[in-house]
């Protein structure tokens, strides 16, 4: 399947996933919340470890994976308190900034660099971001006061610079394996740091359970379609049409959730995603 389907479907689950967490598991902390996302995904990624033949492994895989690790539980511990805090309207769009970071990690890590018009795509979902904070009456400062106000923004914006490292990271070690190795064998070795958590709490209640086993699936859909798009694009162009994620996370946010100020926050984050798409139609031209 095209990239670009690929990487919608990763958007869809991540934002679902995002959205089944903060409405079902909000009652416990961060960690357990993460602790949830990635145990219950196992069960859907394992099978792939079972079955397809693992690639040679090499030196560069392994340190690739060391600097990994701690980035990775370091973002996904933020991001539980930044969906856990705030609003996913007022939270999700600022992972849009990913391909802004990237831009200097891809072409650092990678050597990929995109091209005029993929860079003006991304000035977009700048833009895009800080319309979604603009009130009625229109000021400019009251967006960066409501930003600075909003702990879950600030810690997404944090993690959305994490993301931009392992997003070039992953891309490295997918190049020393394969996708499909990459992504399951991934997570196993990441929730090897959650198990502790695991073991010691009671996730087995029915009120926990069900929601964390759909939970999972989402969370390793998102896994499969993201390693394996990322693989026949550049990173960059990959995580933008990802960051496609706020439009679902905002209409989840009205409908699941009932966040106040939909119309608004929605129309920025479709600039924010018109933005992501200037980089898919012209960024490979």
């Amino acid at each position: 399947m095209n990239w670009f389907f690929l990487s919608i479907f990763s958007a869809f689950s991540f934002a679902t996933a995002d959205a089944l967490t903060k409405k079902y598991l909000k009652s416990l902390s961060a960690w357990n919340m993460a602790t949830i996302r990635i145990i219950f995904a196992l069960p859907f990624l394992l099978p792939f470890l079972t079955f397809l033949q693992w690639p040679t492994l090499n030196k560069q895989f392994w340190f690739t994976l060391f600097l990994l690790y701690p980035l990775e539980i370091t973002a996904l511990f933020l991001y539980m308190i930044a969906i856990k805090n705030s609003p996913l309207s007022l939270t999700l769009p600022f992972l849009s900034f990913t391909p802004v970071f990237l831009i200097l990690t891809g072409s650092f890590i990678l050597k990929e660099i995109p091209n005029f018009i993929g860079t003006l795509g991304i000035i977009l979902v700048v833009i895009g971001s800080y319309l979604l904070y603009l009130p009625y009456p229109f000021t400019f400062r009251e967006p960066l006061r409501l930003f600075l106000k909003e702990k879950g923004s600030l810690l997404m914006l944090f993690v959305a610079v994490i993301y931009a490292i392992t997003s070039a990271l992953g891309k490295k070690a997918i190049i020393y394996s394969s996708p499909l190795f990459f992504g399951p064998f991934y997570y196993v070795g990441l929730s090897l740091f959650f198990l502790p958590s695991f073991l010691k709490n009671n996730f087995f209640k029915k009120d926990i359970f069900l929601p964390g086993l759909i939970i999972g699936f989402f969370t390793a859909l998102m896994i499969l379609t993201h390693v394996i798009a990322i693989s026949q694009t550049k990173a960059v162009y990959m995580i933008s049409i990802k960051r496609l994620a706020p439009l679902f996370g905002v209409i989840y946010g009205k409908v699941l959730l009932k966040e106040e100020r939909f119309f608004l926050r929605f129309l920025a984050t479709l600039l924010m995603c018109f933005g992501a798409s200037l980089i898919y139609i012209w960024g490979n031209s």
